[in-house]
């Protein structure tokens, strides 16, 4: 069969935000690298009309479905109409929750309990991403004393990334530039020392990600923010800061964002 011309794509389909669905998605087309399809999400499915509605949109297109779904009704139901349909499906939550059933004897929570809990998780993390923009780099000191999570480091170390990612898990983050020239604002000797995380990487590293930075703003590359002696001096002025401070050092060198982020989470899960 010829598909050229034909729309291909994975749709992701959940009764929540469907976060967890499309990361099992990309995962999964990591592995597949020589396709670039596109993902659409279709979020806080409800009804039977709109697993309808989905099905109609999907049927004349080669996409398959990926759904998680908590309500067991609208499980059954995708399940069942997918086959109808001729349109592959697949549950990612359902054989977990099955597993959960027969083994330990237990129950999924009632749908009206979940939809206040996913109500409330999406508007904390709302807030939590407000939170890290407003006192991103620096902007605000005011905001360290009122996040739960304090990241501290030279320039190019993943701050900004790190606090948004951190911040859709709902997660109130605030950074701050390190800079042998600038005194650190005294909002930060009072911060808790559990909640401050420094982040350090090999200079090596660092210099090629800045060079990157100025070629992207078009700006020459052998300023003296991308050298390796400034670097290092800034580096050094990092490591005893953050030994005055006491605070947790993570050495991001090569580290994905989502590894970072899961070191702290587990530091402040002890």
């Amino acid at each position: 069969m010829d598909h050229a011309g034909e729309e291909q794509g994975i749709f992701v389909c959940s009764d929540s935000l469907g976060e967890t669905a499309e990361a099992v998605v990309r995962a999964t087309m990591r592995q597949f690298t020589e396709k670039q399809l596109k993902v659409k999400r279709f979020s806080h499915l409800q009804t039977e009309q709109q697993v309808l509605e989905i099905l109609e949109e999907a049927k004349n297109k080669r996409v398959f479905i990926a759904y998680t779904l908590v309500q067991p009704e609208l499980r059954e139901f995708m399940r069942k109409e997918s086959i109808r349909y001729g349109i592959r499906a697949v549950d990612i939550m359902g054989p977990m929750m099955q597993a959960f059933v027969d083994t330990f004897n237990d129950y999924p929570i009632s749908k009206p309990g979940l939809q206040h809990l996913l109500d409330e998780d999406y508007f904390k993390r709302v807030e939590a991403v407000e939170f890290a923009v407003k006192y991103d780099d620096g902007r605000d000191p005011r905001g360290i004393l009122q996040a739960e999570i304090v990241l501290i480091g030279v320039s190019r170390t993943s701050k900004t990334p790190l606090s948004i990612y951190l911040a859709h898990k709902g997660y109130k983050v605030a950074n701050y530039p390190i800079m042998p020239e600038v005194k650190v604002p005294h909002e930060l000797e009072q911060a808790p020392r559990n909640r401050i995380f420094g982040l350090t990487m090999d200079p090596e590293q660092i210099l090629k990600v800045r060079k990157e930075r100025l070629r992207s703003l078009g700006l020459a590359h052998n300023a003296s923010y991308a050298s390796l002696p400034r670097i290092r001096e800034e580096l050094e002025h990092a490591d005893r800061l953050m030994k005055s401070l006491g605070c947790h050092v993570i050495d991001v060198t090569n580290k994905a964002i989502e590894e970072t982020a899961g070191l702290i989470i587990d530091i402040l899960q002890k």
